[in-house]
């Protein structure tokens, strides 16, 4: 089942097109990572997409209403700014606002959303600590269980391990893959092209605005590809413990 399709999708910036003439689907069922250097337009599509920026072309997201495109798909924006003291479950409860009616106190349903969102992101330590008392990298897992706790069958993650520690971000990407496994579709912008290739089923490469490469990992971070896009060289490798990839020099 498609859960986003973007049509010739382009956003400008004045007369200059940050993300230019974009045409993908996402089904349910896969981790699609989103890479491509500073500038290159990650940011703008998913913004794009969503209809937080203006846009030409044609996102299915944007043809749904406010309310319903809150329970189809979830957005983790890269700014964690967390602005209220409030407890950590609170917080996290926030993510259940689309599912409810205006002025309802949490279901059941809720709750459990909520507790699985803690459990999936390992916080039940932190459920009756206050969000703006916790470290950024603690900060970051809360807000992703936030989203989480959404529910929703498309999940949009701009940089969501950025500034975690390595266990975290593995951690993490494990959690997104996994909620694929489970029939959900998941976006995730990302600079790590080592956890990309080895938790993501599909990469998006882009450049300058333009999608340029679209597939399997190992078929996305070809030598060529990532020279042209990078600007680097790269090591690939298919082990018992599945693909490693690490970049390793920087070619001009």
């Amino acid at each position: 089942m498609t859960l986003l399709s973007l049509q010739n999708l382009t956003v400008r910036r004045g007369d200059c097109p940050v993300v230019d003439d974009v045409t993908v689907s996402i089904a349910a069922g896969e981790c699609v990572g989103l890479i491509g250097p500073n500038g290159a337009g990650k940011t703008t599509l998913l913004r794009g997409a969503l209809g937080l920026l203006p846009h030409e072309g044609q996102s299915s997201l944007t043809d749904m209403s406010a309310a319903d495109r809150a329970r189809h798909a979830a957005w983790m924006p890269q700014s964690r700014e967390i602005a209220w003291p409030v407890e950590v479950d609170t917080l996290i409860a926030l993510g259940r606002i689309p599912h409810l009616p205006r002025g309802a106190k949490l279901t059941p349903t809720d709750q459990t959303a909520i507790d699985a969102a803690i459990a999936r992101m390992g916080l039940e330590s932190f459920r009756r600590r206050t969000a703006t008392q916790l470290s950024g990298g603690e900060q970051a897992r809360v807000l992703i269980a936030r989203a989480l706790a959404q529910d929703t069958p498309l999940l949009l993650a701009d940089e969501p391990i950025a500034g975690l520690d390595p266990a975290s971000q593995i951690a993490t990407m494990q959690v997104f893959r996994d909620l694929a496994r489970d029939g959900h579709g998941v976006v995730i912008s990302l600079h790590d092209l080592g956890l990309a290739a080895r938790h993501c089923s599909r990469l998006l490469m882009m450049h300058a605005g333009r999608l340029i490469a679209d597939g399997p990992p190992r078929d996305v971070l070809t030598p060529e590809n990532i020279a042209q896009v990078f600007n680097i060289t790269g090591f690939w490798a298919d082990t018992d413990h599945g693909p490693v990839f690490q970049p390793m020099e920087v070619t001009r």
